[in-house]
């Protein structure tokens, strides 16, 4: 009886959380939905039609106008700094991890503690020391300007991810590779770095996604449309008095095509990732 009564209330709780799945799938599916149809439309089309309707043809001409715009600079510029931010990051992160989680110094404890601390500093205080030191060191309205701040306001997090995955890795394998002859820093090359690769993995795509779609540092630090990069393109087809929403969102449905066919590709790298490091070995 015992048993029929749990699983009844496992059979329960299964098909609630798939509802609350399905729910929410096609609540976050709603404002894609929006996007995508709304760039096959005309400009007036919308007030129409209603917002959510279907288009009344199949419209590539603002995809075309985009194509044939300047997008591709923004696109370039995005691709260039998100790269360079990228393997800083990587780099760096894996550095810091290593050091906090294989290392014992007296103030181990003190300087990761900083490090999560910082994670919690918003954005938007930063924004005028970031823009003075920027004019200062002359890189002011150049992609180059980006970099600095991306690879600031990532690496705490990376840091957080990649010493848990350290963490987990069995020191047996440190103490061999010392056997064998080997120092610290090529058994971080040789042994630690090559297991940590699905943290790395993990937070390559996290981070990658967040300096793709960031918006304020290239607001700020940028002024000529040859420095811009991919989310600013909007501003493209928006006027003083009115916007062309098909053609904004036509920008922003090509916008988000790469990180989409990232995280469809590399969506299983990711989840084990996030399983790596969340099982206690």
């Amino acid at each position: 009886m015992s048993k029929n009564v749990y699983s009844s209330n496992e059979k329960m709780m299964r098909a609630l959380v798939i509802f609350i799945l399905i729910f929410y799938a096609i609540i976050s599916f709603i404002p894609f939905y929006y996007t995508l149809m709304t760039g096959f439309k005309e400009q007036f089309e919308i007030f129409t039609n209603g917002v959510f309707a279907l288009p009344n043809k199949l419209n590539l001409s603002n995809y075309i106008a985009v194509l044939k715009g300047g997008i591709w600079t923004y696109f370039i510029n995005s691709i260039i700094v998100t790269l360079i931010s990228l393997v800083l990051i990587l780099f760096c992160s894996s550095l810091a991890a290593y050091v906090f989680s294989r290392l014992n110094f007296k103030f181990n404890n003190f300087f990761f503690s900083l490090i999560i601390v910082s994670m919690t500093i918003p954005v938007h205080v930063t924004l005028i020391p970031i823009y003075l030191l920027t004019q200062k060191m002359g890189l002011y309205d150049s992609i180059f300007a980006l970099i600095g701040p991306y690879v600031a306001f990532n690496l705490p997090i990376s840091i957080f991810i990649l010493n848990n995955f350290m963490q987990e890795i069995p020191k047996d394998l440190e103490n061999s590779a010392a056997i064998d002859g080997c120092g610290k820093i090529r058994t971080f090359f040789n042994v630690v770095l090559p297991l940590s690769k699905p943290g790395l993995v993990t937070i390559g795509i996290y981070v990658m996604t967040t300096m793709w779609n960031e918006f304020i540092f290239a607001l700020v630090l940028t002024q000529s449309k040859a420095n811009r990069t991919l989310p600013l393109s909007v501003w493209e087809f928006q006027g003083q008095y009115s916007s062309n929403i098909p053609m904004i969102m036509s920008v922003l449905t090509l916008a988000a095509a790469p990180m989409i066919l990232v995280f469809i590709f590399g969506q299983d790298k990711l989840i084990k990732g996030m399983m790596a490091g969340a099982v206690k070995s």
